[in-house]
């Protein structure tokens, strides 16, 4: 008989999901009654030309941004009702961001990059927290940069560092807005194996993309236009 494996739980789900601005004397629409899962362990690309609504939907995922209207439940957690100080912890333990221009804090190693979100959220003893970030940086192929500030590093390896941050309290959820948008192709190709692998290992890695040529490497896209889902297609599009 078969092994039954248990299916994969929502780790992502957008109710109703509405964001409007107002310019001047218009209302404009970022986000028009977004209704979307993600499981755990998917890699999904978020598409769309500019203004489409990409980022505005990664920042209700991550609560940097509120709705105007709808529902955001990341790990059974109801986002959209937290206040500002449950965000910033909640974010702290369950989110890890990647950007795109890496925003490693300058004036520290890289190591120490990585132990301050711990210090922040103090999610391990201190003793082990810089034993974690050597191992999370080993983990991204950087270990030997570890005690080096940020300028020392290419763009590649500070995109790595800034990968190994955003794992620095082993959260479920990673998000990632154009995290390849300013490396050449070899280290894009070696930054997409990495979120892979997070995927295969279980985290959940959403990320928003312009490039097409990447396809290969996601399990599912969702291509916005208009604030809207026009395409959710589950492994590499047509």
């Amino acid at each position: 008989m078969a092994q039954m494996h248990p299916a994969p739980s929502p780790l992502i789900q957008l109710r109703g999901l509405t964001k409007t601005y107002w310019t001047g004397a218009k209302v404009f629409t970022a986000l028009d009654g977004i209704d979307l899962t993600i499981d755990q362990g998917e890699f999904t690309a978020i598409v769309g030309r500019s203004g489409s609504g990409k980022s505005t939907l990664i920042n209700m995922i991550t609560g940097i941004d509120e709705p105007t209207s709808g529902e955001v439940m990341v790990a059974s957690t109801p986002v959209h009702q937290l206040n500002q100080e449950q965000l910033a912890v909640w974010r702290g333990k369950n989110v890890g961001i990647v950007f795109q221009f890496f925003q490693l804090l300058p004036t520290l190693t890289i190591a120490e990059n990585l132990i301050l979100p711990m210090d922040f959220c103090n999610t391990y003893p201190v003793r082990q927290r810089r034993e974690r970030a050597l191992h999370l940086l080993e983990k991204v192929g950087i270990a030997d940069q570890a005690d080096k500030l940020p300028a020392d590093l290419s763009g590649g390896q500070q995109q790595r560092a800034a990968i190994a941050r955003a794992l620095a309290n082993n959260p479920p959820l990673l998000v990632a807005d154009e995290p390849t948008g300013n490396l050449d192709s070899q280290t894009t190709d070696a930054v997409m194996q990495l979120f892979a692998g997070l995927t295969a290992e279980g985290k959940t890695v959403v990320m928003v993309t312009h490039e097409r040529d990447l396809a290969h490497f996601f399990t599912r896209f969702i291509t916005l236009a208009d604030g809207r889902i026009v395409a959710n297609e589950i492994g590499v599009p047509a």
